[in-house]
């Protein structure tokens, strides 16, 4: 008996690095980055993915979908997961491309691994690097972004900062979906001046999902 969610994604390659990755997840001691006595350099974690979840991932492919979004953009890439799902929804939109961001060259070179397994290694451009350099310069607008990046400390946090240089990219009536709710973060994307109407979603403790709409 299969008691697994049902997955709006209907390519068996894909689900099946998904699976593979979902079942080989695992986190350090303390906690990682967010532990108080760990090491907060995302170059002492390169073996961990530190990924969204799949009901994320799921509603990220079901609102592309709906979006028929050709062109997004995540911060970041980590191992590849999210970008799996954003890159099979361009992929059954009829194509696109999925624009990366990820500091730590070891898992720029997995996610390209685990995109070619599932076949979708046409779609995704994974750039190296700091994301408030790599993403300042998208190309063109785009339809949905992810906002999963380190949670360093001080402020701002990366995520407002990479908000701030990609939300003027972002279409009106695209999508940006954040995973750690940064305080500084919420704080920007909540203020109607900068043109987002917001709301929290019960999945992994708290997803802020925006709508741009001016």
């Amino acid at each position: 008996m299969n008691d697994r969610p049902h997955s709006p994604i209907q390519d068996p390659r894909v689900n099946a690095v998904i699976a593979r990755m979902q079942g080989a997840r695992q986190r350090p001691a303390g906690g990682g980055p967010r532990g108080s006595f760990n090491s907060r350099d995302p170059h002492a974690y390169a073996e961990q993915g530190f990924s969204i979840h799949p009901e994320q991932g799921e509603l990220i492919y079901l609102l592309c979908r709906g979006l028929r979004a050709t062109r997004v953009a995540e911060f970041a890439t980590s191992v590849g997961l999210s970008t799996l799902y954003f890159a099979a929804a361009v992929r059954d939109n009829g194509g696109g491309t999925v624009i990366g961001s990820e500091i730590v060259p070891a898992k720029v070179e997995t996610a390209k691994r685990n995109l070619a397994e599932a076949g979708l290694a046409d779609y995704a451009e994974i750039r190296e690097g700091d994301a408030r350099k790599t993403l300042r310069d998208l190309g063109g607008p785009v339809d949905f972004v992810l906002i999963d990046g380190w949670p360093g400390e001080g402020a701002p946090s990366l995520a407002r900062e990479v908000i701030e240089i990609v939300a003027p990219q972002l279409l009106v009536g695209g999508y940006v979906m954040n995973d750690n709710a940064e305080p500084d973060y919420l704080a920007f994307i909540r203020d109607p001046e900068n043109g987002f109407v917001s709301m929290t979603l019960p999945l992994k403790g708290g997803t802020e999902l925006s709508l741009k709409v001016k």
